[in-house]
């Protein structure tokens, strides 16, 4: 996509703020900030002068150093800009890294709180880079297609360890002229705006929402009002249906209107807008304005009059506008309204929204059978609405052989594919406005199962053979053959096909019938067949007395003589035995004597045979079966094995070893059990993890443990599970795995590079892939190589998060090669490489002290406060760092130092006055080394000041002086308060604060009253905690007559205490403050004590006593149920006492 056009950053004093609040409250620039050169928006920042780089042509000597110089991290800052409606702007922040011992953090904020890195998306995007050879980030903040809800006030912030800086700057967009003032796709659009909500765009209020991201391709715009008028009419709906628009009504009228321009009215000031939008439930008020304020308009939807009708319009006529407001707006007020005044009228279209089409049910995977029917169905959220099927990206519709039908009901949609082929798989997708769902078709040939095949039968002469057996397909006809030659029916031979069963039946059996059957079933590749074998029974009549004999055969024998059946059928032992008389027959497994009353066990004699059988076979029958014939001539016997076999167990649930971009790796192992016969193979079967639906994956059994199923979709999960077959059948299904979705490995990750290197370790670090996909990043992995050896060894045992590692314990001298690669569920992503080996030798540097900013003046600290000093430094190797205080070496008891590769701590727990002084840090390699001092002064609270005077009085005046404090607290006095105390009640009030001069006149005194003075003395710290006290008072002498005061005797007032006003019984909720009061009278001021349950509480801290112009009060804090009892309040003087009392009751919370 090719660059967009960048509006060039304006000078920040001719940036105008459109409002005037805003420009007088903009932050004011520091001094020293360069000013905005004029391609700083530029995307090239080569022709940018950074406050970095030297000038160039000068000697290496001549060349200022910068880092020394800076006054803030910023060399370049962000400068106010203005831009229109629709274009775009750039702003750019340098930072130089000289000084850095890593990369800043840059923060890009609008208004006060809002970090903008959760916004980047269609219009808003932030880059990064560095460059190595001025050693200067630069940071940009690109804003596309600029609304006029992105002006305002933005700030862009930088970090570094312990530094910070700031840069405040404001963006003004300008509205666009334009003619047509609205956007089709916001006025035919009914879908909600949260469906399509941009995550991208600026819009900060809607932040109060709770919403996914939306990932938005940074696509560019497109004026759908162009492509309507360039499209045949044949294509309206496609881009409709593309764009949105699901009012093709008035999207056809509105685009027969565009070319119409409208009249001036002299009824109207003030039209309707074109068209209007509002929300399904929403209300909405239209407004015309009139040019005669008792003009009467009538309203029109659609032609017709609208009446006031209970509250769903209303009219309302306010000076020259006129109102009507359409409240709880549904689909059927989606019309044309007109207002009219006579001949006059304005039409406008209103568009009632509707909300996102979203898709409730998914759809599920099918797997079927050539020429079947399949229905793939999904449920959306809304009834009626338009939902697209594709087929791998393409769009299915109706076709004259109606191979594929679209079916609705209600909120249901479902597609309907008739007879289906091989080349109907594919992935299947349903789209909404809203959302969209895929689903996998898988079509399978026609394969015949076998469910019963034909035995091997042994039968004796004159006797019924009946070969039976049945396939899947009840249609499928078949032809017998014996010994190649296909059967005829006749008077013996009868050949049945019911269903799916199949028989060959041959009464009275010959000799000749003897052979091979086969049954061959019609278009399938594949026969059964069983033999027949004839048994010939040859009797030797002897009189008399005949010993028992048994005569076995090979019916269902192995070579080993052992009897298989399946677990679940019927195990039948048919033996032919002779004897004359009838032997009597006995059967035994072992020791145990086996008869009828064993429940499965039946064992019945007749003549000729004997016969033993057990319904459902199990596991335990399998063993050797003996048979015992005895008569008065003799006994024989003879052994059965009968094996018992079955389906397998099932396998443990798979384990997924790896996952591909639309694949997988899956291993099991063998089931614990193979159910006495070889597992010839496996059958797999995976579905979604939400689905219910199981797709098998293959349907030959595949021999090996470890299968890759693929045709899967990346970021779906899916679970996968396992049957295990032997000749007898499948086993039931494994557990399922673990749920794991299909990924691609990530990119490569980028920007690999070499921090730092020493002797024996290498620092490395790089950026994340810039592709990581649907799953999480795992971590990285770090592998190391000598030059020439194909020999990759991990760096380390497991993976690391972090994209910045130390790689140690590497041989002093050895060129070595490093990559990394990135790991997430997919496995490893192709390795980042360095463009070069690397040889393993520190690289020598000078030692150099970067003394903070802040240390280059003198620190101040308050007593008892933590000095935490941290320099950093450089130096290869690393250098000898030593701390001096006064040219004397440090106490290690009262400081602690911490050396590390960088920097340099000195850590003050809890300082004193005596830790003041010049600090001298020193960092030497060899003969070669650097010098810092930091001076720190400890301050304390001054000492009070002395010899406080009265020096003179005069009317209402007094003259004082005083001397400065011997302790100045190890700063500058700042100034002296001075207070005044009459000295009847010893009050004291402030005269002056932060006085400088050491000599004061208090003016303003009151006749006849004697006063007190003293002083504090006040530091950067705060005031003396004591105050100078003046010796002498100063008495205001009264002016004019003098009181000569009678002879007689003076009367006595002195008065016993009394209460005025009792305390009152209370009752009180617990938690809440409670008080008592009362009021008391005596001469001289009576002294006062209050009492709980006769205790005297005048010291606890729980209550609060006061006292004020006789009025007493008892404040009790948060009282308990404890505190309730009988209070008392005792006044005691010269002349007397007297005593008051009162209950208080406290209740707990309800």
């Amino acid at each position: 996509m090719p660059e967009p056009t960048k509006k060039t950053v304006k000078e920040p004093e001719k940036a105008v703020s459109p409002d005037p609040a805003v420009a007088e409250t903009k932050p004011e620039e520091p001094k020293e900030a360069p000013p905005a050169p004029t391609g700083s928006s530029a995307p090239d920042t080569s022709g940018t002068v950074s406050d970095c780089s030297a000038p160039e042509g000068l000697p290496e000597s001549h060349r200022p150093d910068t880092r020394q110089d800076l006054t803030g991290l910023f060399t370049e800052k962000p400068q106010s800009g203005e831009v229109n409606v629709g274009e775009n702007i750039t702003f750019v922040a340098r930072v130089c890294g000289e000084s850095l011992l890593k990369k800043p953090s840059v923060k890009w904020i609008k208004g006060k709180w809002m970090d903008l890195a959760s916004k980047s998306g269609k219009h808003l995007q932030l880059k990064e880079h560095y460059d190595r050879n001025s050693k200067v980030y630069t940071f940009e903040m690109h804003i596309i297609a600029a609304k006029a809800n992105f002006a305002g006030a933005y700030r862009c912030e930088v970090s570094s360890r312990d530094k910070f800086d700031s840069c405040n700057f404001d963006l003004v967009v300008h509205e666009a002229r334009t003619t047509d003032g609205f956007d089709i796709r916001t006025a035919f659009r009914r879908t909600s705006t949260d469906a399509g909500e941009d995550s991208g765009e600026l819009d900060f209020s809607a932040l109060l929402k709770k919403r996914e991201a939306v990932h938005v391709s940074t696509e560019p715009e497109v004026d759908v009002w162009e492509i309507l008028q360039n499209a045949p009419p044949s294509e309206y709906e496609k881009i409709a249906f593309q764009y949105g628009i699901t009012d093709l009504r008035g999207m056809l009228k509105r685009l027969k209107k565009m070319k119409k321009e409208e009249k001036k009215s002299a009824a109207f000031l003030r039209k309707l807008d074109p068209a209007y939008q509002v929300e399904k439930g929403h209300k909405i008020k239209l407004q015309v304005e009139v040019a005669n304020p008792d003009a009467e308009v009538k309203w029109l939807k659609n032609g017709q009059e609208i009446h006031p009708t209970g509250s769903k319009y209303i009219f309302e006529s306010v000076g020259n506008k006129r109102f009507l407001t359409i409240n709880n707006c549904t689909l059927a007020d989606d019309a044309a309204y007109t207002c009219t005044i006579g001949e006059e009228k304005t039409v406008t279209e209103l568009f009632v929204k509707e909300p996102p089409v979203l898709i409730v049910r998914n759809l599920e995977d099918q797997m079927v059978m050539k020429g079947e029917r399949v229905e793939f169905e999904c449920e959306v959220s809304e009834e009626g609405a338009q939902v697209k099927w594709e087929k791998d990206g393409v769009e299915l519709t109706r076709d004259e052989s109606f191979k594929y039908r679209f079916k609705k009901d209600g909120c249901k949609h479902v597609l309907i594919i008739n007879d289906v082929t091989k080349e109907d798989c594919g992935h299947y997708r349903v789209k909404t406005n809203g959302g969209q769902s895929f689903a996998e078709l898988m079509v399978q040939e026609k394969q015949l199962e076998v469910y019963q095949n034909i035995a091997d039968l042994t039968v004796k002469a004159k006797d019924q053979a009946v070969f039976k057996c049945e396939v899947s397909d009840e249609n499928v006809k078949g032809i017998w053959y014996k010994n190649g030659v296909e059967v005829k029916p006749d008077a013996r031979t009868h050949i049945t096909h019911i269903g799916r069963i199949h028989k060959l039946t041959i009464d009275d059996v010959k000799p000749e019938d003897e052979g091979d059957y086969t049954f061959v079933p019609e278009g399938y590749a594949f026969n059964l067949s069983a033999k027949l074998n004839f048994l010939e029974v040859k009797i030797d009549f002897v009189p008399r007395q005949d010993p028992p004999k048994i005569h076995l055969d090979c019916m269902g024998r192995t070579a080993e003589s052992t009897i298989l059946v399946v677990a679940g059928n019927k195990l039948r032992l048919d033996v032919p035995i002779t004897g004359d008389p009838a032997p009597t027959v006995v059967w035994t497994k072992g020791e145990k004597v086996l008869t009828d009353s064993d429940g499965r066990v039946h064992v019945e004699s007749t003549k000729g045979h004997c016969i033993f059988t057990i319904e459902g076979a199990e596991r335990q029958d399998e063993g050797v079966y003996s048979v015992i014939v005895r008569n008065p001539a003799g006994e024989d016997t003879a052994d059965i094995n009968v094996k018992v076999v079955d389906v397998p167990d099932p396998p443990e649930a798979p384990r997924i070893l790896s996952v591909g971009e639309d694949s997988c790796v899956v291993q099991w192992d063998p089931p614990l059990f193979d159910g006495g016969q070889p597992v010839i193979g496996y059958v797999l079967e995976r579905k979604k993890k939400k689905s219910y639906r199981w797709m098998r994956l293959n349907f030959d059994p595949f021999k090996e443990t470890t299968y890759e199923a693929k045709r899967m979709i990346e970021g779906v999960p899916y679970e996968m599970r396992v049957y295990a077959v032997n000749a007898i059948g499948m086993s039931r299904p494994s557990a399922a795995s673990q749920p794991f979705v299909p990924v691609a490995p990530t990119s490569e990750p980028t920007g690999l590079c070499v921090d730092d290197i020493s002797d024996t370790t290498i620092s490395l670090k790089w950026r994340p892939p810039e592709r990581i996909g649907s799953a999480e990043l795992e971590g990285y992995g770090v592998e190391y190589c000598k030059e020439g050896s194909d020999e990759w060894i991990p760096a380390f045992p497991s993976l690391t998060e972090s994209t910045s590692v130390i790689v140690c314990d590497l041989p002093t001298g050895e060129k070595m090669q490093f990559r990394v690669r990135a790991y997430n569920m997919a496995g490893p992503s192709l390795p980042a490489t360095l463009q070069q080996a690397v040889t393993i030798r520190e690289i020598m540097q000078r030692p150099k002290i970067w003394l903070p900013r802040n240390l280059r003046q003198t620190l101040i600290k308050k007593v008892g406060e933590t000095i935490n000093l941290v320099i950093p430094f450089q130096g290869k190797p690393r250098p000898q760092v030593t701390w001096t205080k006064n040219d004397e070496l440090l106490d290690p008891k009262q400081v602690s130092i911490r050396n590390s590769d960088t920097d340099t701590i000195l850590f003050i727990r809890k300082s004193e006055r005596k830790d003041s002084g010049k600090y001298e840090v020193q960092v030497q390699i060899e003969n070669v080394q650097d010098r810092a001092s930091v001076n720190i002064q400890i301050v304390d609270l001054p000492g009070p000041p002395q010899n406080l005077k009265v020096i003179d009085v005069w009317g209402f005046n007094v003259a004082l002086e005083w001397k400065p404090p011997k302790d100045n607290g190890n700063c500058e006095i700042t100034g002296y308060t001075i207070q005044k105390a009459d000295k009847k009640t010893m009050d004291w009030y402030t005269v002056y604060e932060q006085y400088r001069r050491t000599n004061c006149v208090v003016s303003d005194l009151i006749m006849g009253n004697e006063y007190m003075f003293r002083v504090y003395a006040m530091n950067m710290v705060g005031l003396s905690p004591e105050p100078c006290l003046s010796k002498d008072s100063a008495y205001i002498q009264k002016t004019g007559i003098v009181y000569k005061p009678p002879s007689y005797k003076e009367h006595d007032f002195s008065e016993a205490p009394k209460f005025t006003h009792p305390l009152v019984s209370r009752s009180v909720i617990a938690g809440y403050n409670a008080t008592l009061s009362c009021s008391v009278r005596g001469i001289p001021k009576p002294k006062i004590t209050w009492y709980k349950n006769k205790m005297d509480i005048t010291n606890e801290a729980k209550y609060r006593m006061f006292s004020n112009q006789g009025v007493l009060t008892l404040e009790i804090r948060k009282p308990c149920p404890f505190d309730g009892g009988v209070y008392m309040c005792k006044a005691v003087n010269d002349s007397g006492e007297d005593i008051i009392e009162c209950k208080l009751e406290v209740r707990s919370k309800q």
